[in-house]
């Protein structure tokens, strides 16, 4: 979602290191987001911005405009609707557990070391580096706190289905659904 409010800001040629630009604006695009994970997609105004919000100048923008107080009031709101609404889902954010959904049942803090990390982002966008990583890493690190009761999950040495059953061997059988 901040991604692609950044990308909508971008596209309007908006100033996204003025919070006061950012703020101003924040507001306007209607951003929409599937929680289906068999088929993930995110649109701006319709618009479907999946692989756009991706691009190397969303990442370079999209940390300055995920400070500013009132993109994050907007969308935190938009978020717990989303959870609130799907009965269940898994979220995932640099501020789920401790901000967004600080009640959730299950809690994970995903991390890798930085060359893995930089490795599957380089794997996803070619164009991406350890410092570009590293950096963004810096400049989000008050959105990044572990929640106290957040199970720690190194995933340096794990591919995705490794990542995915870790996880799901934490939650609850109550909760869990058929994959």
């Amino acid at each position: 979602m901040y991604r692609a409010l950044t990308w909508w800001l971008l596209d309007r040629g908006a100033d996204t290191a003025d919070p006061e630009v950012v703020a101003r604006m924040a507001a306007e695009p209607v951003i929409e987001v599937g929680t289906d994970p068999a088929a993930p997609w995110t649109r701006v105004n319709g618009t479907d911005v999946s692989e756009a919000i991706r691009t190397r100048e969303v990442t370079g923008a999209v940390s300055a405009v995920a400070a500013v107080p009132q993109v994050r009031a907007r969308l935190i709101a938009m978020q717990r609707e989303i959870i609130a609404s799907a009965g269940g889902i898994v979220a995932e954010g640099r501020d789920i557990g401790t901000v967004v959904a600080p009640d959730a049942q299950v809690k994970v803090f995903l991390t890798a070391d930085g060359a893995a990390r930089a490795g599957r982002r380089a794997a996803e966008a070619s164009w991406s580096t350890q410092a570009e990583v590293d950096r963004r890493d810096r400049m989000d690190v008050a959105q990044s706190g572990k929640a106290g009761d957040a199970v720690e999950v190194d995933s340096t040495e794990l591919d995705l289905d490794g990542v995915v059953g870790v996880i799901v061997g934490l939650v609850p059988k109550p909760l869990q659904k058929s994959r």
